[in-house]
């Protein structure tokens, strides 16, 4: 996708951001709980990805959701604030697009300014 949005002209004409969305992770975090990126679809990781992706001059976003899991049901950032938010510093992550599809609508104001 990077390559083709150079290549085409896209990134000249202002289009600088690929976002991924739900599913990029493995549906268990790590023993340190930590997210770990599905290694089928992301074999080289997220941090690879984004120095890829800075290499063409282009923004990495990514997705996760506030609550207990993702839309999918994969794990969520409830309870693991610090670990994630360290992971996505540490893979040099651009922006974060976070969801609220388990949380209780009241905590969402709440849990959202940790962020």
């Amino acid at each position: 996708m990077a390559d083709r949005m150079v290549e085409d002209g896209f990134r000249a004409a202002g289009y600088v951001s690929v976002h991924i969305d739900d599913c990029w992770m493995q549906r268990k975090r790590d023993s340190k709980g930590r997210l770990l990126a599905d290694d089928k679809r992301f074999a080289s990781g997220m941090g690879a990805l984004a120095d890829y992706m800075h290499s063409k001059g282009l923004k990495l976003g990514i997705y996760e959701d506030i609550g207990t899991a993702t839309c999918e049901g994969y794990p969520g950032t409830w309870g693991h604030l610090n670990e994630d938010a360290t992971s996505f510093a540490d893979w040099k992550v651009d922006y974060l697009k976070l969801d609220g599809c388990n949380l209780n609508a009241s905590l969402m104001a709440k849990q959202g300014e940790k962020w």
